[in-house]
């Protein structure tokens, strides 16, 4: 497992601050919130999220049957906070096999949630959400609406929540009807839940 901070967009190298500059910088995207290496999913690497992030820290709850949350990952450093967290769950797909789901909530331009629909901007885009949504979630009783976003290699869903982009990314793209499903996303943050944890989820370093 990688122990170096990587850009959220591209996975490259980054440049830590220095006399010059307080901020982490990527030769393809300038200044960036630095994407640490995953956290253990158990629940010393929920409280290390915990303790840094600024923005949500979604899991759906209760969680599919058969699913397990299986990591964590952030992007931000000491000064600024985490400002993007992903939780990776695992579990069966809908139609078959093994499955992925990242959930990342962000703040506008971090790229984290883009980089793993395999996107090339920050962002979904500029027509994005003109269009009837395609799920939803629930949210404290209200259901937010997403938009299912182009990419080849994930079913990838986005939305607005709280403030900040909420991103559903699936593998393999088959998985995606799991988000037609009753998916009730609670904050853990806010929750002291008895989340059931599975093996490491490698996607979440890639």
């Amino acid at each position: 497992m990688r122990a170096a901070p990587i850009c959220p967009r591209c996975r490259g190298p980054v440049t830590p601050p220095n006399l010059w500059s307080s901020a982490w910088t990527c030769v393809a995207h300038g200044e960036v919130s630095p994407l640490r290496p995953p956290r253990r999913p158990c629940r010393d690497g929920l409280g290390a999220v915990r303790a840094e992030t600024r923005v949500p820290i979604w899991v759906p709850w209760p969680p599919p049957k058969g699913w397990l949350v299986t990591g964590f990952a952030d992007a931000g450093d000491e000064r600024t906070g985490s400002r993007a967290v992903a939780v990776a769950l695992s579990g069966p797909s809908p139609v078959g096999g093994p499955a992925d789901l990242i959930l990342v909530a962000e703040e506008p331009g971090i790229g984290l949630g883009a980089s793993y629909a395999g996107l090339s901007g920050p962002d979904p885009g500029h027509d994005f959400g003109t269009s009837t949504p395609d799920a939803k979630v629930d949210i404290d009783g209200h259901p937010l609406p997403l938009w299912a976003v182009s990419t080849a290699e994930t079913a990838a869903f986005a939305g607005e929540a709280l403030g900040h982009w909420l991103w559903a990314i699936l593998w393999p793209p088959s998985a995606g009807p799991l988000m037609l499903e009753d998916l009730r996303l609670r904050d853990l943050r806010e929750a002291d839940l008895d989340v059931p944890f599975g093996a490491a989820c490698p996607r979440l370093g890639a």
